[in-house]
């Protein structure tokens, strides 16, 4: 019987002991992260952009600037989530691809694309900041999710030195690094975590 999402929810464990040597294919790597883009944007502006690192001389070395994280060298990959601040750019691209796909009239096409680049283009960098902050969270629950019904393992890791990883992978100014996830065969099994009553931290209105 297939898992239920329910079943890979509580399935899911960040899991930082791994199996060194296993190699996830890059098709499977790929299809992960196509499925995963099925989160939802602000705007549909899917700010979220990707550096997959399965090279082990770079891991490597990026575990000197991820705090000396076991995990980003003994995973099968690093999956680098990334946020574009300029993601807004892409709104021609984006609603045209809806009209012609029929997901709506060219009208509301040609509004969307006019209201974005005339909303987003004049936002602070720190709203738009938090706002790929935000998508880039809802994207890499998708990933950990996805990845865990593939058999695989993940563990988000926030504690990087984010300037040093835009440094060594060249990102352009208007690209932000977020976080990093681990993904692998677990070696070990996760330790279980509690969560907080749901009567503590609801309130109903």
């Amino acid at each position: 019987m297939p898992n239920t999402i329910q079943q890979i929810m509580h399935e899911r464990k960040s899991v930082r002991k791994y199996k060194e040597g296993v190699v996830i294919p890059r098709e499977k790597l790929q299809a992960l992260l196509e499925n995963a883009i099925s989160a939802p944007s602000s705007s549909n502006m899917q700010p979220w952009r990707f550096i997959v690192i399965e090279d082990q001389q770079v891991k490597k070395e990026l575990r000197q600037i991820a705090n000396d994280q076991e995990q980003v060298e003994t995973s099968s990959a690093i999956i680098a989530v990334l946020g574009d601040l300029e993601m807004y750019k892409n709104s021609e691209q984006i609603y045209n691809a809806n009209y012609e796909k029929g997901y709506m009239p060219r009208e509301l096409a040609d509004l969307m694309i006019k209201n974005s680049l005339s909303m987003y283009g004049s936002l602070p960098v720190d709203i738009i900041k938090n706002i790929v902050h935000f998508d880039a969270g809802l994207v890499s629950m998708q990933i950990m999710l996805l990845a865990k019904e593939m058999g695989y393992d993940t563990v988000p890791m926030g504690g990087f030195d984010k300037a040093k990883f835009g440094e060594k992978f060249n990102l352009p100014k208007n690209e932000i690094p977020i976080i990093l996830i681990a993904i692998g065969e677990a070696s070990a099994p996760a330790y279980g975590s509690s969560r907080l009553p749901i009567e503590q931290i609801t309130r109903f209105i």
